[in-house]
């Protein structure tokens, strides 16, 4: 038989090119050894609900051969499973002097993070192919680090609960009883009249009722007519007399015990027009012209005597001024403040949980008070009861605002989870509820409370937003502040969160979180700095140790480390269960340091 000699050039040409392709991929996965791949941060790292991370990748001098692609694919293998992250291209032709200069690539990968994925390694394989990719050869499985560092998932979870005032003065009152007692012109001495009229009667009725008392002043007044030193001696005699009159009275009904516990204030009024003027202003009979005239000398310039002078020459002054005004001047005001009657405590206790329970009307308690008993008990479940029947009794924005409150109160300290939603759906109702009859601060950051606890964080934020712009107290802002710090720790915006949290207040897990995201973003002084600060504040809480030990692992403080961590595992062993796996303490595992301080 007789061959084509074209037909046998060709395939030999062909085997020639293949073996040629066969052999330059080998020599690449060959030199893909020396390959520089360098990950940023190593070991990964958990941040807000993503790993992230860059990758970079140099290649060999020679190593990228003409018409060629090199892949470097990526995933993260947890045991036998894997995540992938995808891949990046060394194309021939988008690197003319790879024969002399090192092509390189950086790339930003990220994954999902799920508290399932555990530690594992970030792995790589390389790609050595045709420009067609209809041959290739890999390389093997390449790990290039180890994750996961999850410290950012041990942000405490930080609420606020705030309730409306409930408008309660449970503090003791005062209330004045005031009586007139009237003297003649340029006299001191209290007439019978005076004695058997009905300010004596209503002195004498007020005496016998035994009101707690705790002080009676008496002001003496005069009319403006006379010198000023008749005028100073009249009011000063007659606010003694009213004071003897009225200790005489006491007396007289078997009170002296109560006489002696009563502060008695008296003094003279002088120089004073302010009561003429009252009288002016109530008084019906005096011509409107003849009101304004006198009030144009009182408010006019002079002292005074020389208005008083002004007012003796008006035409009027006899008959309207001297014979109906003054008079009424010539008083002893006695004002007795005694103690407003309340119900104690345990009283309004006890009548807001009949009337929680439908025992007594939800009249027998005003609403101050309910709403005021819902503060005096710590039990949630009568909490959430009294504001129930509160919000029945009086339909307010704040009554719902407090209800919901105690609905998240609930839900916080709730450990099935099914009933903590069904809390946290009851609080979430009934603030809005409260939004809609009136819009506040309080009912915004107890939404926020709310939400946070269902991990809904945007919703959160969004509640918490708008309770630093409302006008509520500096307490419920610096609540919401405290909400959004917590928000952005979770989000992994430490920056952010710093500035959110320098503007809450000094709660525990204000202070942790604080000091948590200044480890994250790798200011390790600072956080070193805080977390001793919080162990001073929660010495039994073993996260703050267990902190201080991951922030001495960073600063390479092995003794430090060591000491935190050995009193972590003293008060709470999850702690030093999660030390061995933590790859915080990485570089640590195969020290006795260590190994001692989880023993």
């Amino acid at each position: 038989m007789t061959l084509n000699r074209q037909s046998v050039t060709v395939a030999l040409m062909t085997a020639g090119m293949l073996a040629f392709n066969s052999c330059s991929l080998k020599q690449m996965v060959k030199m893909a050894k020396d390959q520089e791949l360098t990950v940023t941060p190593s070991p990964l790292e958990v941040h807000g609900d993503s790993v992230a991370f860059d990758i970079s990748a140099s290649l060999p001098v020679k190593m990228l051969k003409k018409n060629k692609i090199y892949s470097v694919s990526s995933f993260y293998k947890i045991g036998d499973e894997k995540i992938e992250l995808g891949s990046f291209d060394f194309v021939s032709t988008e690197y003319p002097d790879a024969k002399t200069t090192q092509p390189k690539i950086t790339k930003h990968q990220a994954f999902a993070y799920k508290p399932e994925i555990g530690n594992g390694d970030l792995v790589v394989v390389g790609t050595a192919s045709n420009l067609d990719k209809t041959k290739s050869k890999s390389t093997e499985e390449l790990p290039v680090a180890k994750g996961l560092i999850t410290t950012s998932r041990l942000v405490k979870d930080y609420t606020y609960v705030a309730y409306a005032d409930h408008g309660y003065n449970n503090k003791e009152e005062l209330i004045p009883s005031t009586v007139n007692f009237y003297f003649e012109q340029g006299k001191s001495v209290l007439r019978k009249s005076e004695m058997k009229g009905e300010n004596a009667k209503f002195l004498d009725a007020f005496i016998t009722a035994k009101n707690v008392t705790r002080t009676i002043s008496v002001i003496g007044h005069h009319s403006p007519e006379g010198t000023e030193t008749k005028n100073a001696n009249l009011a000063n005699e007659r606010s003694v007399v009213i004071e003897k009159y009225v200790k005489e009275r006491m007396k007289h009904f078997k009170q002296d015990s109560i006489v002696n516990a009563i502060q008695f204030v008296t003094k003279g009024d002088i120089k004073d027009f302010e009561p003429l003027k009252a009288e002016i202003a109530k008084d019906t009979k005096l011509a409107p012209e003849h009101k304004d005239e006198l009030l144009s000398i009182i408010n006019g310039s002079g002292d005074f005597t020389s208005k008083q002078q002004q007012i003796e020459k008006l035409p009027y002054y006899n008959k309207s001024v001297l014979a109906h005004l003054y008079p009424t001047l010539r008083t002893a005001r006695t004002e007795i403040w005694t103690v407003k009657p309340k119900k104690t405590d345990a009283q309004i206790s006890l009548l807001a949980g009949q009337i929680a329970a439908g025992k007594v009307s939800p009249d027998t308690l005003t609403a101050e008070e309910l709403s005021y008993a819902g503060t005096l008990t710590p039990i949630l479940s009568e909490k959430v009861a009294i504001y129930e029947a509160l919000v029945k009794k009086t339909d307010n924005w704040a009554a719902y605002n407090n209800l919901g409150a105690a609905y998240v109160e609930q839900a916080k300290a709730e450990v099935d989870q099914n009933k903590k939603k069904e809390l946290v759906n009851k609080a979430i109702n009934t603030l809005e509820m409260s939004i809609k009859k009136q819009d506040s601060g309080e009912a915004h950051v107890n939404l926020a409370s709310a939400y946070i606890l269902t991990g809904v964080r945007d919703l959160s934020r969004t509640e918490a937003n708008k309770a630093v712009a409302s006008n509520a107290s500096d307490a419920v802002k610096k609540g919401a502040n405290g909400i959004l710090g917590t928000l952005d720790v979770k989000d992994g915006k430490y920056e952010l969160a710093l500035q959110d949290l320098s503007k809450s207040n000094d709660s525990l897990q204000v202070k942790f979180n604080s000091a948590l995201a200044s480890l994250l973003k790798k200011d390790f002084n600072t956080a070193k700095a805080g977390f001793a600060n919080y162990i001073a504040a929660a010495p039994n809480d073993a996260a703050g140790y267990y902190l201080a030990a991951v922030t001495a692992a960073r600063q390479k403080d092995e003794a430090t480390l060591t000491t935190n961590l050995k009193k972590a595992k003293a008060l709470s062993a999850k702690y030093g269960e999660r030390a061995v796996s933590d790859m915080e303490f990485y570089d640590y595992w195969n020290s006795e340091n260590f190994k001692n301080a989880l023993k």
